[in-house]
């Protein structure tokens, strides 16, 4: 990595900071830093702060640290080299002759070829539904009362009817077939030939946090099957970890402060046309802990709008409760049996939809109603267990127990019991398996008070680092973890710092760099007291060294070596005490 520091130097000058922490989290100011609630754990407060003008983030509650690079590899669950490939792509910053791994480089190389054949279907599909092939669209979207400024705002178009119409715009722009089935865009038969993915259905592009289209969804407009086909995985998609609509609700949800979820395609547009521009959706898939945390991070309240229907409310159970497990507040708006918010708003308007979020359930409590009303004595005593000992916060846990206990009929003091029990907690039996997918909580750097002092000073002020290796600091520190971070602290240059670092290092840096500015005046008069210490301490230590071989003297009867070593004490003694 060590070429890297010029490009990662560059990468973190033009992608700020805060602008990038703000795709993901829900910022507000707190005078010169901004703080909301960690991504990267469970909390129900905003111990989460960005500094943009030192260009790092810090959570005073898990400990996650670091600058632009490492948040959005933590975020986006990558390895430092392809977050920052991603990064440079993005702003702009050509890594140049600095990439050496050839592997490294032929992953860029596939997920730049599959962002820009994106680019083009999205180009080609929008085109497509203005044109003779997209009559059937046009009309479809019509008669589902979809406006020209949703069309527009969220980038619809429509694929045509034949095998081929993708494959050979594709081709025309240099790309070959087997790059498009590895963006997912063709499909290869057992045959050997290769025909577009998507065909006759109306396309709703899915966008990355940076507004990249990356994936799609199709919607057949008759009796198709199946009904929605969606992106395959590919270099640039994982499924589960995005959601509809996020990119283009993210502004206003900073705003309101909530996000309503909804599932379908159509829903979320839908919303955003009667007003409600917070929402998003969560592709047609079960909701998952990452697109749960994803929104928890942007959003501290979530209302769920899912079908009115069996599946819908079983749909929404699931998400409720992997809300509430991630400290998330949430509501369940109950739809009418048989609705979805999309033709509820076109039958009902925001009155009817403003109706129903008045009658938003708890989600708490829509969860126990459940679980009350369609569970055995046995399925409610195996959720709660699993409910509650699925929540990695002791603080969560000690609020939801009891209402917990009283929603469904049990004895508290039972239950209390069964949660502690090692099977039910984090780290045993089947909850620790559905938490070993979460996040875990950032390593923190074991470091002994005076260590902790000592190396934070030298974090701050790198100007002595020098003056401190000269004083021999790194033999005095008093663990083996702090004196390998003093020796990579005082390697090569700061931009550096990412690829030699650990995570725990990192975290310490970071916090190190939170505490108040030393002046000048102030760093030499410390450094002056840390010349002292370890002055002291290597006369201390002679000293120590010098009366074990003294004894050993005695014990040998070498009488003069004995007097030479006790003349030598003597002399240390009194430099001690100068």
């Amino acid at each position: 990595m060590k070429n890297d520091s010029g490009a990662v130097a560059a990468v973190k000058a033009r992608a700020n900071i805060a602008d990038v922490v703000g795709r993901y989290v829900n910022l507000r100011s707190i005078g010169s830093r901004l703080v909301g609630p960690c991504p990267f754990h469970q909390e129900t407060k905003g111990s989460f702060n960005v500094h943009p003008d030192k260009g790092f983030f810090h959570c005073f509650g898990c400990q996650a640290s670091g600058d632009v690079i490492d948040f959005y590899c933590r975020i986006n669950g990558l390895e430092f080299r392809e977050g920052l490939e991603r990064l440079a792509s993005e702003f702009g910053v050509d890594l140049g002759r600095v990439r050496n791994d050839p592997r490294a480089a032929a992953r860029k190389q596939a997920r730049d070829a599959c962002l820009a054949m994106h680019e083009l279907a999205d180009r080609y599909y929008r085109h497509l539904l203005g044109q003779g092939e997209g009559a059937v669209a046009r009309e479809y979207l019509e008669k589902r009362g979809v406006s020209a400024a949703m069309i527009e705002g969220f980038a619809l178009g429509v694929s045509p009817e034949g095998w081929q119409g993708l494959q050979n715009v594709l081709r025309s722009r240099g790309f070959d077939d087997d790059a498009a089935v590895t963006a997912g865009l063709l499909t290869l038969g057992k045959n050997g030939r290769t025909w577009d993915r998507f065909r006759g259905r109306l396309m709703f592009p899915i966008r990355d946090g940076g507004g990249r289209v990356i994936a799609f969804g199709g919607r057949t407009m008759g009796d198709g099957d199946p009904k929605y086909l969606n992106s395959a995985e590919t270099p640039i998609y994982t499924k589960g970890q995005h959601l509809y609509g996020l990119y283009e609700a993210r502004p206003a949800m900073a705003k309101s402060r909530r996000a309503l979820l909804a599932e379908g395609y159509l829903d979320v547009i839908t919303l955003h046309q009667f007003g409600y521009t917070d929402a998003c959706g969560v592709l047609g898939t079960a909701m998952t802990h990452e697109q749960a945390r994803r929104l928890t991070g942007l959003a501290p309240k979530v209302d769920l709008v899912f079908d009115g229907d069996p599946p819908g409310r079983k749909a929404a159970l699931r998400s409720a409760q992997m809300f509430l497990t991630l400290g998330g507040a949430c509501r369940v708006v109950p739809l009418p049996d048989g609705e979805d918010v999309d033709s509820l708003l076109h039958a009902a308007g925001r009155d009817g939809f403003e109706a129903c979020l008045a009658r938003a359930e708890d989600g708490l409590t829509f969860c126990l109603r459940m679980v009350r009303e369609a569970s055995s004595p046995k399925e409610i005593i195996t959720w709660a267990t699993d409910f509650l000992g699925g929540l990695a916060d002791d603080g969560l846990r000690a609020v939801f127990l009891p209402r917990v206990a009283a929603g469904l009929g049990l004895a508290e003091i039972e239950l209390r019991r069964t949660v502690a029990a090692p099977s039910r907690r984090p780290g045993g039996g089947a909850v620790a398996a559905r938490n070993n997918s979460t996040p875990q909580k950032p390593q923190t750097l074991e470091l002994s008070p005076r260590d902790a002092q000592l190396l934070s000073f030298a974090v701050r002020r790198p100007d002595y680092l020098a003056g401190l290796a000269g004083e021999g600091l790194v033999e005095h520190l008093g663990s083996g973890s702090a004196r390998e971070f003093f020796s990579k602290l005082a390697g090569d240059g700061p931009d550096e710092l990412a690829s030699r670092f650990g995570e725990a290092e990192r975290a310490f840096w970071t916090k190190a760099q939170l505490e108040p500015a030393l002046d000048d005046q102030d760093a030499a008069a410390f450094f002056e007291e840390i010349r002292v210490f370890l002055h002291e301490a290597r006369i201390t230590d002679r000293r120590g060294a010098v009366m074990e071989a003294i004894r050993r003297a005695q014990q040998r009867g070498e009488n003069e070596e004995a007097l030479r070593l006790l003349g030598e004490l003597q002399a240390l003694s009194g430099r001690g005490d100068e």
